[in-house]
């Protein structure tokens, strides 16, 4: 997660939103960091680029195994996009109280209708992930 963070603080350094995530594959590892605003493209998410670049890299699209740390709570299309890799699990950072889709605001984890589970837990270095996002919305606000 610390390294999420890093990868999360060089997206506001961007002007993106500071999101960043790592996804672990076996002994491999795939970071990304919100890119929505330099690309531009609405679905350049942390999560989405991360799940694209091992994807690519290993030339399969079922992640089986793996393992996202993310530092905000995946939103629904990230969610979606993990459910459909395959991800083992997920582990993030701070909940997203306006769009968070691993219970905050919805559960896409945990819905009957999704044709695969994941772990999710939350939480994990909150207060850190959290007041990074705080400190960014506060300045762009200014």
């Amino acid at each position: 997660m610390r390294r999420a963070i890093e990868l999360a603080a060089s997206a506001a350094e961007a002007g993106d939103v500071p999101i960043g995530a790592v996804l672990v594959c076996g002994e491999r590892a795939f970071e990304a960091r919100n890119e929505k605003e330099i690309r531009p493209d609405p679905t350049a998410h942390a999560e989405i680029l991360a799940i694209r670049a091992a994807a690519a890299a290993l030339g399969v699209w079922r992640l089986s195994g793996a393992t996202l740390y993310v530092t905000k709570e995946p939103c629904a299309m990230c969610a979606g996009a993990i459910v459909a890799a395959r991800l083992e699990r997920v582990i993030y950072g701070c909940p997203d109280p306006k769009g968070g889709a691993a219970g905050s605001v919805i559960d896409v984890f945990g819905s009957a209708a999704v044709n695969h589970r994941v772990v999710v837990e939350g939480g994990l270095l909150e207060a850190e992930t959290a007041a990074q996002l705080r400190a960014f919305f506060t300045a762009r606000r200014g």
